[in-house]
């Protein structure tokens, strides 16, 4: 069996890692935190890069959050952040909509408050947030009313999803020239203490499984989030580095854009699932290094200023 690729960073090791990156790619549930929770170490390690110089950018599949709101949080959980770092899919679906794919007209939106606004700060008009209870019989819901000025359909996390959302986005699906936009795939959105709350990905297979199309996912693994840094803010690959605790969608998206990768076992990937991936030959799931915590870097961290 061959060696397991993936280096602890630990001791000299540590040091060396730190030198050869000048910026770093933050997840954030279940490298930062867990849901209000912080991980031990992580703000002095995040605030501790920015005074050696290292650039952080924050990048987040969570659509739940527009950049002012991630902000926010990170500002309170003791995180130095402006806008400009925080990178998730909320904002980068709708830079996606306007600068990519040039929409022309409405999105019927399956999403939150964050979507919606991030969306509007954009330019981007749009339908459907909020409750859509059910109403009337199988005959009506077929002939569910829509707006022939849709040009897309777009899901994110929706705390109000629903039947009656369903049934309208398959309306608006079934013409093929409708564009399918998913801000992500995750299943499962970890919380304090070990719990977990359905994800996003579970309403995207909903919709795809109704539709019978696939969505395009603007989030990890998908570059897009990726090349959005690239182009607001540059960034060497040689010298970047890519944490996070999923390895289908952090250490994915890292392999793909040829950048390195670290998973961090805080959150949702273990080192067993990354062994078996190279069992089984899948190369771009195992990450080039792993850490317990991101906090592991502190010492380090701290050798560097003296």
């Amino acid at each position: 069996m061959a060696a397991f690729k993936c280096a602890r960073v630990t001791g000299d090791l540590s040091r060396r890692f730190l030198d050869s990156v000048d910026t770093v790619l933050f997840d954030c549930d279940g490298v930062l935190w867990r849901g209000d929770e912080v991980i031990p170490g992580a703000p002095e390690l995040i605030n501790g890069l920015k005074r050696k110089g290292k650039r952080v950018f924050y990048l987040t599949n969570n659509s739940t959050k527009t950049r002012a709101m991630y902000t926010e949080k990170l500002g309170r959980l003791g995180f130095g952040a402006v806008p400009g770092d925080v990178f998730g899919t909320a904002y980068c679906t709708a830079i996606y909509l306007r600068d990519t794919a040039r929409l022309s007209g409405k999105v019927y939106l399956i999403g939150g408050r964050a979507l919606s606004e991030e969306l509007g700060a954009a330019g981007i008009l749009h339908l459907g947030s909020g409750p859509d209870p059910v109403s009337g019989g199988m005959a009506d819901w077929a002939a569910v009313e829509t707006d022939p000025e849709v040009k897309a359909v777009v899901v994110g996390f929706d705390e109000h999803f629903s039947y009656m959302k369903l049934t309208r986005a398959l309306r608006y699906l079934q013409d093929p020239a409708c564009l399918f936009i998913a801000t992500n795939t995750d299943t499962r959105l970890p919380l304090e203490g070990g719990r977990a709350i359905p994800g996003t990905g579970c309403l995207v297979r909903a919709v795809e499984t109704a539709a019978h199309r696939k969505a395009q996912v603007i989030g990890k693994p998908s570059s897009f989030i990726y090349d959005c840094v690239v182009k607001e803010c540059g960034l060497e690959p040689s010298r970047t580095v890519m944490v996070g605790d999923r390895l289908d969608t952090d250490i994915q998206m890292g392999s793909t854009c040829g950048i390195r990768t670290l998973l961090t076992l805080t959150g949702f990937s273990t080192l067993e699932d990354a062994k078996s991936n190279q069992d089984n030959g899948s190369l771009s799931l195992v990450p080039d290094y792993y850490v317990d915590s991101v906090a592991d870097l502190l010492p380090a961290l701290v050798e560097q200023g003296h």
